[in-house]
């Protein structure tokens, strides 16, 4: 089979209209990473799981207890769809087409205009994997294998690295220096300096 050609694309996704079809135990992973986005989460399903029932209650997310219909679609950046229903799930991708919303139907890699991709995250770095649908057994293995390759530790290091790419760029520095410094900064060297730095002296065991 031959690959699909993806693009690979993080989206700012606050404030946008998202919707999720389905409140089991998968749509709710779904509406729980949308929130993390801070995405403006509809979600329409008959039955929903308690913790769905309670971001509704907390005012998080917008829950209509009742089937979907096509105007759901309306003013949605994109579509989640994750119930038990092949039918509706074709209708689904159809009526979103249709409006140009981006839908993604779990485990349906033909009514996906896009995946979720293994993901590897350490506070603001994120890793993702795809394989294009062709072996997520493999993505997720990668994922295994980049946890423990890029530990809790690199949060803590990006924000280090932040702060101090925001002092350069206050500063007068000759542009070219300052692309010197931020590569040294981000080396190997530089995160072997951060974990001894992080490990407690002998005088204070």
């Amino acid at each position: 089979m031959e690959p699909l050609k993806l693009f690979p694309i993080f989206l700012k996704l606050s404030g946008r209209a998202c919707l999720v079809v389905g409140a089991g135990s998968i749509g709710e992973s779904k509406i729980a990473s949308l929130l993390e986005t801070d995405a403006k989460v509809r979600v329409v399903a008959p039955q929903a799981t308690a913790q769905v029932r309670s971001w509704a209650q907390g005012k998080k997310i917008e829950w209509q207890p009742r089937p979907f219909r096509p105007d759901d679609l309306e003013g949605m950046f994109l579509v989640v769809a994750a119930t038990s229903s092949t039918e509706l799930h074709e209708q689904i991708f159809d009526e979103a087409s249709k409006r140009g919303v981006l839908c993604n139907v779990v485990d349906v890699p033909r009514l996906c205009d896009f995946y979720y991709p293994a993901v590897v995250q350490r506070g603001a770095l994120q890793i993702a994997i795809s394989t294009a649908g062709q072996s997520p057994a493999l993505a997720q293995r990668l994922r295994k294998e980049l946890e423990e390759q890029f530990g809790p530790e690199y949060e803590a290091w990006l924000e280090q690295l932040g702060d101090a790419r925001d002092k350069l760029f206050s500063s007068t520095l000759d542009p070219e220096e300052r692309k010197r410094l931020l590569h040294d900064q981000a080396g190997e060297a530089a995160f072997e300096a951060f974990l001894r730095n992080r490990l407690p002296s002998k005088r204070s065991r």
